[in-house]
């Protein structure tokens, strides 16, 4: 799905929910059907309402079903084409697109790098956990970064300054500190930088039009109020095994 066809499907819904139709088109989004495939779209474990006043329950639906659904269709076809891609670990896949056939390599970029970062997303926003880091990652962010007031300075940074589309992360790096990057579209910070994440927010607009309009930073600065730090802590974890 392109910006403008982002756009205009955020703008349709927007227009019903103001006629009266919201409560109907949220109803009718609530339980999508599992497309046949190997491929599913992983729930959320929360409501969509629950990030709310920092991410409205409109536009999680809308992402969630929408967006992330069609990186599931377009994988459960691209699975017919390479069967490889339905076994192997997409993180194994994503970390080495050199060995995806040419012909479907850049729809596994997209799609399977667009699923990957999305499941990281929905799980690292789960509410209800801790609102500042703890133990090795606290340490680690005060090593790296001075204090972790000077992290969420930096990746707010560089999510304003990806132009476009694309995701702001706090990453692992391959020597085992702790960096921020951004990464364009649906690229994962394994595939060119070899990066392990602990942190992504998504900030394409779909992910925050619908309520920030064109105030990025303002949805950056509302997102923090969503992170799970001990999800965090348990990515931090993993990537310094």
């Amino acid at each position: 799905m392109n910006r403008r066809q982002s756009l205009t499907l955020l703008a349709g819904v927007a227009a019903a929910a103001s006629l009266g139709g919201g409560s109907r088109v949220l109803a009718q989004a609530t339980a999508p059907a599992q497309p046949a495939g190997p491929f599913k779209l992983p729930e959320l474990g929360y409501a969509y309402e629950a990030l709310e006043p920092h991410i409205d329950s409109t536009t999680m639906t809308i992402h969630h079903q929408r967006h992330h659904g069609a990186f599931i269709t377009n994988l459960n076809g691209l699975a017919g084409k390479w069967a490889e891609l339905a076994t192997l670990p997409p993180e194994t896949i994503v970390s080495d697109l050199s060995k995806v056939p040419e012909a479907i390599r850049g729809g596994v970029r997209n799609n399977l790098g667009g699923h990957w970062n999305h499941s990281f997303f929905w799980a690292l926003m789960t509410p209800g956990g801790p609102k500042e880091p703890a133990g090795a990652l606290k340490a680690a962010i005060d090593r790296d970064f001075g204090n972790v007031g000077a992290m969420t300075d930096k990746l707010n940074a560089a999510g304003l300054g990806r132009f476009g589309s694309g995701w702001a992360w706090l990453v692992v790096t391959k020597d085992k500190k702790l960096d921020v990057v951004n990464t364009p579209y649906q690229d994962t910070p394994h595939m060119d930088l070899g990066a392990q994440p602990v942190l992504g927010v998504d900030v394409w607009e779909h992910a925050y039009y619908l309520k920030y309009q064109n105030r990025r930073g303002d949805y950056l600065k509302a997102w923090w109020n969503t992170v799970n730090w001990a999800k965090a802590g348990e990515h931090f974890a993993k990537a310094s095994a």
